[in-house]
């Protein structure tokens, strides 16, 4: 991994701190494999129960148990969450989403840029149960009619995460009338935005749906530039195969992607296949192993015993 090089809002006194949180997340790689548990609060129930989703996905633990077996994996999710399970997986490193809105009614009705949580309660959260907690999240949704809060509260917590050595990372999506939320030129303004709000890593969306992958693939670059230091993170999408998501990883790395944040085409499937495809994308991006290797850890079937965690005796 190349150097790092905290940005000037990191006091001094919380450069190591930074550096220590920064390698933490990344795994010494420089990328990141991100697993997304906020969805618990922005899609309710639709995306963990139903007939095409593994019936071990709506307990919360299959998040915590997929990311425990995905050899380098970051579990994102709300501070409630983590609370809850956190005694049970102190070994992980966390991402905390402070903001979020529930997809009941229409979401331009909704202000979700007020936290939930502050970056001081995720201090105190993080000194008191002694958990690996390595950076805060917050989404902001681009045209937006609460845009201009988003914009306002999304730097105050970027600010304050870095003045204490925490890594700031923003949900970006364009979203609202007349905006075309997969078009890449729009998606590459809203890198750009996140760059000016001084983020260190950016989730934004990527044209899956594209006719030409290999036009849209390098057509990306204009958002990983408009970036500028700021990481790119891609969404996974709704669920799709697995040879076909392991796929488009290996084109969006090659373009210059820092990895993939992955929640409904992970956390969907049993236990057994999430932890194989897990362990596939956490190959190629913290290890930077190709397709092929990809492909053949995610099917074959290990000799080794999975580590899930049951819920301990008189605690649940």
């Amino acid at each position: 991994m190349k150097k790092i090089i905290p940005p000037l809002s990191v006091p001094p006194s919380k450069v190591k701190e930074f550096i220590k949180n920064y390698k933490l997340l990344t795994q010494n790689s420089g990328n990141l494999f991100l697993i997304a548990g906020d969805q618990k609060i922005e899609h309710l129930n639709d995306d963990f129960y139903g007939p095409k989703i593994a019936k071990e996905d709506n307990n919360p633990r299959h998040l915590f148990n997929i990311a425990n077996n995905s050899q380098g994996g970051v579990l994102a999710a709300h501070l409630g969450l983590i609370s809850q399970y956190g005694l049970e997986f102190p070994q992980l490193p966390y991402i905390v989403k402070i903001n979020g809105k529930t997809n009941i009614g229409p979401n331009d009705e909704k202000n979700s840029s007020k936290p939930l949580w502050s970056v001081s309660d995720v201090i105190n959260f993080k000194k008191n149960s002694g958990l690996k907690i390595a950076a805060i999240g917050y989404t902001i949704y681009l045209g937006h009619k609460y845009e201009a809060q988003m914009l306002h509260e999304a730097s105050q917590v970027i600010f304050e995460a870095h003045q204490n050595g925490l890594v700031a990372i923003i949900w970006m999506y364009p979203r609202g009338k007349n905006v075309k939320e997969e078009d890449i030129h729009t998606i590459s303004g809203g890198a750009g935005v996140a760059a000016s709000l001084d983020a260190d890593f950016v989730k934004i969306k990527y044209p899956y749906k594209a006719k030409n992958q290999k036009k849209a693939a390098l057509d990306f670059q204009e958002a990983i530039t408009a970036a500028g230091k700021t990481k790119i993170i891609c969404v996974g999408g709704s669920k799709q195969p697995a040879k076909d998501l392991l796929k488009f990883l290996d084109m969006q790395l090659q373009v210059g992607t820092s990895g993939l944040a992955i929640g409904r085409n992970l956390h969907q499937r049993p236990e057994k296949e999430a932890y194989r495809l897990a362990k596939a994308i956490s190959a190629m991006i913290l290890k930077k192993a190709d397709l092929k290797e990809a492909l053949n850890i995610y099917n074959n079937k290990s000799k080794s015993k999975p580590k899930i965690t049951k819920k301990i005796l008189g605690l649940f």
